[in-house]
């Protein structure tokens, strides 16, 4: 099988002794002129990037000489690029600092037709760029931001364990929502005035409702390029991000922190195996499952399978001096038909996986085996892991309530008593109340939509824009309310700003060619009568 492999001298030539060395049915050539037909495979390793566009249009180049020969490209180690930009590469196989072993396996994987990326790209916003300058209430209020996220670093990294003197635990809990109402409040009063606020505000605190900060590493391995082979990858990085233990660092609190590391661990796999049950099944079915319903009418007996497989079916504990089974009564006392609105439409997450539908993303069309559809149809299929995790989960606290032997069965140490299991349950209410009925219209209004997905073992949020003009039509009385409040704060935010504005010119002249002149000719009557004075004396 003839290899291509375009690379400068040395490394070319070591390249090839190596790779022929692990493989010898594999042949290659250093030289285009030494092919006489197609290669099976172009490989082609830059020593440095100077222009990404000049590499785009030479890998283009080189797939349109070569077709249909896949091309894997090799990437430096010094690379500043961020994630977008290096998958954006017209490649089926992304290697940055890759050693032998991982290239033998990129070679094998992409020559039986499927595609490889792992790449270490700089973490987003770590390149720094010339800004314009800030006004003097903007800079207030931007090193006043600063300082409050600061100081939720310092308290998150004392919180991370919690200590043990369960005072101190408290006053720094407390401290931390003062310092996050106290930032909220700010971009509330002061956004709309504040125009480019949002670029120049670095929002690096864990518990941030903003898009996170990329991860700085993508692995993804497709053995083919279909559907079915983009799904195995999906549920393979959310197994190991599962795996790997959960934290939660979206800014609010969930019911799955409730839970026992391990019974959250089992919940979050039995949905994980659920849906693919449902995948293979819709698979063999007609016609649209978002449209018909199918989906729709799963997502009950899919909850219960997974509540069954987390709780155990042959385990038994006492209430009110009864075995009774767990799965069962949990099953008969729990309602799983609730629906998260805030779940975005299943067609964006089914579609490409079941019929390999192209996927959106940033105004193009990819397939869906492209590294960036594949990272956006994880993120989709990570929320509705979160989300309905969370909705069994406010089931389980609630059925825990009324069940004190289940706590020890399902709960952490800390909600063993009644007082945490309670304050847990009542805050959980209170922010789904503050969720419905303010922040749902103010996202709506402002066609926002935060995601939950899982990397590298922790719960992070990440905010969409998209048109949601539907939902919004569709709010209550007082959420309309909220969003007109909203609404009349926008259009009163310039009016605002332009008399404030007005304001500070009139003091401005006040101070300059009133009170300043009247200062002026004061000093000047004195500087004459000691002049007088003295000329006497």
């Amino acid at each position: 099988m003839r290899i291509l492999l375009l690379a400068p001298d040395l490394l070319a030539e070591s390249l090839a002794l190596q790779l022929t060395a692990a493989d010898e049915s594999l042949e290659v050539m250093l030289r285009p002129e030494q092919l006489a037909g197609h290669p099976a495979l172009v490989i082609w390793s830059l020593d440095r990037v100077i222009s990404l566009t000049a590499i785009e249009r030479e890998a283009r180049r080189l797939q349109e000489r070569w077709q249909p020969a896949p091309l894997l490209l090799l990437l430096p180690a010094d690379l500043s690029l961020d994630r977008d930009q290096i998958l954006s590469l017209p490649a089926a196989g992304l290697l940055q600092n890759a050693d032998l072993a991982t290239l033998q396996q990129a070679v094998t994987t992409v020559l039986g037709g499927g595609r490889v990326v792992d790449v270490n790209p700089v973490e987003a916003g770590s390149s720094t760029a010339a800004s314009a300058p800030m006004g003097l209430g903007q800079w207030l209020l931007v090193s006043g931001l600063q300082q409050i996220s600061q100081d939720l670093q310092m308290i998150e990294a004392l919180l991370m364990p919690p200590p043990a003197d369960p005072l101190l635990r408290f006053l720094l809990e407390g401290r931390r929502r003062e310092l996050a109402a106290a930032r909220s409040l700010l971009l509330w009063i002061w956004g709309p005035l504040q125009l480019g606020l949002q670029d120049a505000v670095p929002l690096t605190t864990t518990h941030d409702r903003s898009a996170p900060v990329e991860s700085a590493s993508v692995a993804i391995t497709l053995r083919e390029r279909n559907a079915i082979a983009v799904w195995g990858a999906i549920r393979s990085r959310l197994d190991g991000s599962v795996q790997a233990g959960l934290s939660n660092a979206t800014g609010s609190l969930l019911a799955l922190e409730g839970l026992n590391p391990e019974r959250r661990r089992q919940l979050l796999l039995a949905l994980l195996q659920q849906l693919d049950l449902v995948l293979a099944r819709l698979r063999g079915s007609d016609g649209d499952p978002v449209q018909s319903g199918a989906w729709a009418e799963l997502q009950p007996e899919l909850r219960r399978q997974a509540l069954t497989a987390m709780a155990g079916s042959y385990v038994r504990l006492p209430r009110e001096g009864t075995l009774l089974p767990v799965a069962e009564s949990l099953l008969g006392e729990a309602d799983l038909s609730a629906v998260d609105e805030e779940l975005p439409d299943p067609s964006r997450m089914l579609t490409p996986l079941l019929v390999d539908q192209p996927v959106l993303v940033n105004g193009q069309l990819l397939p869906a085996d492209d590294p960036r559809a594949l990272l956006q149809l994880e993120s989709l299929v990570s929320n509705w892991l979160v989300r309905t995790a969370e909705l069994i989960s406010a089931e389980l606290l609630d059925a825990c309530g009324a069940w004190p032997e289940l706590r020890r069965y399902l709960l952490g140490e800390r909600y063993l008593a009644t007082r945490e299991l309670e304050r847990l349950r009542n805050q959980l209410n209170t922010q789904w109340r503050w969720e419905a009925w303010i922040e749902r219209p103010v996202q709506l209004y402002e066609s926002r939509r935060v995601l939950f997905q899982l990397r590298q073992g922790r719960i992070e949020p990440l905010q969409l824009t998209e048109p949601r003009d539907r939902e919004l039509n569709q709010l209550g009385w007082w959420q309309r309310q909220v969003a007109l409040l909203l609404e009349t704060r926008d259009a009163l935010a310039p009016q605002v700003q332009a008399l404030v504005q007005r304001i500070g010119d009139l003091a401005v002249v006040l101070l300059t060619q009133v009170v300043g002149r009247a200062i002026g000719l004061i000093g000047r009557g004195i500087a004459q009568g000691m002049g007088r004075s003295l000329g006497r004396g």
